[in-house]
């Protein structure tokens, strides 16, 4: 049990397809973040010259255009 001060944040599971230049996704990348705004800032650390999608089981969150950053 956690002290009462302490808060308690349950981590939610993401996931982003880094996508080739094919259209098809090439990787994906786990992770785990506390919502669905800090999984956007994460997702848009992992930008290197692929375009990429953030995904939260089947609900599509985020397009990262690689041209565009």
């Amino acid at each position: 049990m956690l002290p009462p001060d302490r808060e308690f944040v349950l981590m939610q599971l993401y996931r982003v397809y880094v996508i080739g230049q094919d259209g098809h996704f090439i990787r994906s990348i786990d992770l785990s973040c506390a919502d669905d705004n800090a999984a956007i800032e994460s997702a848009k650390q992992l930008i290197d010259g692929h375009d990429l999608e953030l995904w939260q089981r089947d609900r599509r969150i985020a397009r990262f255009d690689s041209k565009l950053e």
